[in-house]
């Protein structure tokens, strides 16, 4: 079974680890991981790379004319290679294993507070997943096809991650229940679309199309849904509902009912 990513923190910043039993030697896997024209049969974005500490790495992906530009961090062949992309790091620590080796990959998220830089971590360890898989079947001489379900691997590391619970926030008079969720890139007009194809259980106090939705409930409270969305970040949601004071027995129930809709609605959005 191959082993999972795991959400973990590095020096206050969330980071995603994955380790893998490579059967080929650290010299192989480090021209696998360096070298542009292996880096091309499996890394998400062409890679340029001046491979020395200051060096300059670019990467640009596909229907981009622009390259984003980087700075190699560590290159301690055939052990270490690490990087800046953007405000992340990555780093490739390559260790003999018997007659193969161990290969342990780390993204330190950078940008952004630690509790929003989290929200991306399914994603980006379902993406990790795939390329690891891409890069042992190119050490193997295999084929690799890429995944067609891309919502399936992320909506698990989602649950497993405890990225999908909502939390409780004391206010003044009574409490506030939040979800914040990764939607990934989609386009705000598309999920605007879905939600508004629901009618609110409620009264709409304020509609700002294609980001902003805020109405009242019947028994009590306010929900509020707002969209953002950045080319870097992609696209997220943070659903609060608030919870009158006096009216703490509803809190576990809606925690619950509002969790499984915020799943109900990534899998809409993404066509599952």
């Amino acid at each position: 079974m191959i082993a999972r990513a795991r959400l973990e923190t590095v020096e206050e910043r969330p980071a995603l680890r994955i380790e893998r039993r490579l059967a080929h030697s650290p010299e192989r896997v480090w021209r696998a991981v360096t070298e542009p024209s292996e880096l091309a049969k499996w890394f998400p974005a062409a890679i340029t790379v001046d491979l020395r500490p200051g060096g300059v790495i670019e990467f640009t992906f596909e229907g981009e004319e622009a390259p984003t530009a980087g700075k190699v961090l560590e290159a301690d062949e055939p052990r270490v290679f690490a990087f800046s992309w953007n405000d992340d790091v990555l780093r490739w620590e390559i260790t003999p294993d018997g007659d193969g080796s161990r290969l342990l990959f780390t993204h330190t998220f950078g940008r952004g507070e630690p509790a929003i830089a989290r929200i991306a971590a399914g994603r980006t360890a379902a993406g990790w997943d795939s390329c690891l898989v891409a890069l042992t079947a190119l050490l193997d001489g295999e084929e690799h096809e890429p995944p067609r379900d891309w919502a399936g691997p992320i909506e698990a590391y989602v649950e497993e991650f405890g990225l999908a619970d909502g939390e409780v926030l004391e206010t003044g008079d009574g409490k506030v229940i939040r979800f914040r969720r990764d939607l990934i890139w989609k386009p705000l007009d598309e999920l605007w679309a879905l939600l508004a194809a629901e009618k609110p259980a409620g009264t709409i106090i304020r509609e700002e199309p294609p980001r902003l939705l805020e109405f009242s409930l019947p028994e009590g409270g306010v929900v509020r849904w707002e969209f953002t969305h950045s080319e870097l970040d992609g696209t997220m949601v943070e659903l609060t509902r608030t919870v009158p004071d006096g009216q703490d027995d509803v809190v576990p129930e809606a925690l619950r009912s509002w969790r499984e809709k915020l799943k109900e609605f990534f899998a809409a959005a993404h066509g599952s």
